[in-house]
């Protein structure tokens, strides 16, 4: 069984004063993903004991980049999709394991009025010829914030949030083809029914307070691997960021 924990921490620096250490050896993951780390090398020292770490840097100095922590060595790390216009955010990290892939992942948000929505498209559409590619060696586990809420049922308000960034009809249609690729939602395959279970929650208007929140961080896995999901969690009981942890126990 592993333990698996993916995080959007908005600011790795900003956490480490929330008592992100104490919530990092609570949650005891066999593999710890971070997202939205906004560092560059050398600005943080957090090296938690028995842990590999392994960070991937924008070069756009406080933006994005992402973080893995395995308790088990890799046999191999990639950085980003070998695509150029997709590699300089920091945004994926790949490592390779016997049984399977671990991918951590930032999706590009499509921004207010949809500015960036077309290079949205494209990233979604390189980024499932990627894990695909990868699924045919051996399957894979994704996690990570990807920056949409697929259903209705993902988010609080979804009749005047429609057509937003995270909740526009193109975002929502990429993940259902992510899915037609032949990958599951853990969370949805064991809970498809659940409402009010968000991992993000905006600063303003008491949305955190009220659960006005968005499920949009996610462990995503190939489809043979579903049987062997044993649970799925969303932590919303720990603070630090605007997001809160979500967890995979899987069975490989």
């Amino acid at each position: 069984m592993k333990r698996l924990i993916s995080w959007n921490v908005n600011g790795i620096r900003a956490c480490l004063n929330k008592d992100f250490a104490a919530s990092f050896a609570a949650l005891d993951a066999d593999i710890f993903c971070l997202q939205e780390t906004k560092v560059q090398p050398g600005q943080v020292d957090f090296s938690p004991a028995g842990y590999h770490c392994y960070w991937n840097y924008a070069e756009k100095k406080g933006y994005s980049g992402t973080a893995v922590f395995t308790k088990e060595a890799p046999l191999a790390v990639f950085y980003g999709m070998d695509k150029p216009q997709h590699d300089t955010e920091g945004r994926l990290i790949t490592l390779e394991f016997p049984a399977f892939y671990l991918i951590t992942c930032y999706t590009p948000n499509a921004q207010d009025g949809l500015r960036r929505i077309d290079y949205r498209m494209q990233w979604e559409d390189d980024f499932r010829a990627y894990i695909r590619s990868l699924d045919q060696t051996k399957p894979v586990i994704l996690c990570g914030d990807l920056n949409v809420a697929h259903a209705e049922i993902d988010l609080k308000n979804p009749k005047t949030n429609r057509g937003n960034a995270g909740f526009s009809d193109e975002e929502r249609g990429k993940f259902s083809d992510l899915l037609a690729a032949g990958f599951t939602d853990s969370f949805r395959y064991l809970y498809p029914d659940r409402t009010g279970a968000y991992s993000w929650w905006s600063y303003r208007f008491h949305a955190r307070e009220n659960n006005a929140g968005w499920r949009i961080d996610y462990f995503v896995v190939s489809d043979r691997l579903a049987p062997q999901i044993k649970d799925a969690k969303i932590h919303t009981d720990i603070f630090g960021s605007d997001h809160c942890p979500v967890e995979l126990e899987i069975e490989i």
